[in-house]
C-alpha cells in the first residue's frame, strides 16, 4: 500500500565521532548490521540498527521474525524496488524519511539502484495490538513522505552511537504510536506506469535547468494535467513541481560539494532566476542554506579537499629540493 503525507526532504545524516569507536556493541543504542537487516534482538522488545551500502546497485531478501514488525526509514534519497514473491510492492525514488513496513513472517526482497543508508527498527509485535482497525494497513504500507518519523529518526542519528538506550527506545515506542494512528488513504488514485513514470523522469533530469511548465510534463507522459499530477503523485509521492525543485537542488548539492563556484552561478545553472529564491528553495528542503551546508560538506570530506593543496605542496618541495 502506498500513500502520502507532507514532506521531510533534508538528508539525514548519521554523526562520526571518535566516541563511536569508545562505545561497545553491547550498549550501543543503534546496532550494527552484519548483513541487510540482520541482527541479533536478544531480550529487548524495540531494537534499532543501521544499514548503508554504497554500491550503485545491490539486492537483499530477508523475513520478518513471527514475533515483529519490521520498519525502515531513509536516512538519504536512493532509488528502490520493493518486491514479494514477484509482487512489486514499491518501485521508484525513496527520498529521505522514507517510511516502509512488514509485518510479522513476511519475507521481503530489495533491489536498490543507488547507494542507500537506512534505520532500521525491529519492533516487538505486542506495541501493535491486533484489534486496532489501524493495524491491517500497514501491510506492506509504505510512506514516502512522512515528517514525524524523518524528525524521530533525525533525533536519534543526531546523537550518533552516544545515544543511551532509554532515548532510543522511547523514540522505537513513538513511532510504534505514530504507526497505529495513520489513516488509510480514502481514494485510491493509480500511480503512473512505470514506462511513463521514466520518461518524465528522464525530461526532468534533461531540463532541469530551464522553466518547465505542468502542462509540459503531462504532455511528456501523454495525459491530461489533472490525471498526470495525480498519478505522478501516486508514484513519487511528490507533486510534479515539488519533485522538480528537489532534481534542482540536488544537482545543486553536487555543485557545491565539488566546485567553488558563487552560489548566484550555481543557482543560474540549476535552473533559479534569482540567487534569493535558490537559497529558500535550499533552506526549507535541505535545512540550512547553501552556504552553510557547504561549509558542512567540506568538513564532512576533509581529505578530498585538502588532496589537491597537499599534492601542490608535495610538487613544491620537490622542486625545491632539486635546485637546491
Amino acid at each position: 500500500m502506498l500513500t502520502d503525507l507532507h514532506a521531510a526532504h533534508a538528508w539525514i545524516e548519521l554523526p562520526a565521532s571518535q566516541r563511536d569507536h569508545e562505545v561497545s556493541q553491547k550498549t550501543q543504542a543503534i546496532a550494527r548490521e552484519a548483513a541487510w537487516r540482520l541482527i541479533e534482538h536478544g531480550a529487548r522488545d524495540i531494537t534499532i540498527s543501521r544499514w548503508e551500502d554504497s554500491r550503485d546497485i545491490s539486492s537483499h531478501e530477508a523475513t520478518t521474525p513471527e514475533d515483529r514488525y519490521f520498519v525502515g526509514i531513509a536516512l538519504k534519497t536512493t532509488r528502490a524496488k520493493l518486491s514479494r514473491d514477484r509482487q512489486i510492492i514499491f518501485d521508484g525514488t525513496m527520498p529521505a524519511g522514507t517510511l516502509y513496513v512488514s509485518t510479522p513472517s513476511k519475507p521481503l526482497g530489495a533491489q536498490f539502484h543507488a547507494p542507500c543508508a537506512f534505520l532500521h527498527f525491529h519492533i516487538a509485535a505486542n506495541h501493535f495490538p491486533a484489534e486496532l482497525p489501524a493495524i491491517e494497513a500497514l501491510n506492506d504500507l509504505v510512506l514516502l513522505r512522512d515528517p514525524l518519523a524523518a524528525e524521530l529518526a533525525k533525533a536519534l542519528t543526531e546523537h550518533g552511537d552516544a545515544a543511551d538506550r532509554e532515548f532510543a527506545h522511547c523514540i522505537g515506542q513513538t513511532l510504534a504510536m505514530h504507526l497505529t494512528r495513520i489513516e488509510p488513504p480514502r481514494a485510491k488514485v493509480n500511480a503512473l506506469p512505470k514506462w511513463r513514470l521514466r520518461r518524465v523522469e528522464q525530461y526532468i533530469a534533461d531540463h532541469f535547468d530551464r522553466c518547465v511548465s505542468l502542462s509540459e510534463l503531462a504532455n511528456v507522459a501523454g495525459l491530461s494535467r489533472m490525471h498526470f499530477a495525480a498519478q505522478f503523485r501516486a508514484a513519487t509521492g511528490y507533486r510534479p513541481r515539488e519533485y522538480l525543485l528537489n532534481h534542482r537542488i540536488e544537482h545543486a548539492k553536487t555543485l557545491l560539494a565539488t566546485t567553488e563556484r558563487p552560489l548566484a552561478e550555481i543557482a543560474l545553472a540549476v535552473g533559479f532566476s534569482t540567487q534569493a529564491h535558490f537559497s529558500t528553495v535550499f533552506k526549507r528542503i535541505s535545512g540550512e542554506s547553501p552556504a552553510r551546508w557547504r561549509l558542512a560538506s567540506k568538513a564532512a570530506r576533509p581529505d578530498v579537499e585538502t588532496l589537491p593543496r597537499r599534492r601542490a605542496s608535495a610538487d613544491r618541495d620537490w622542486m625545491i629540493g632539486a635546485t637546491a
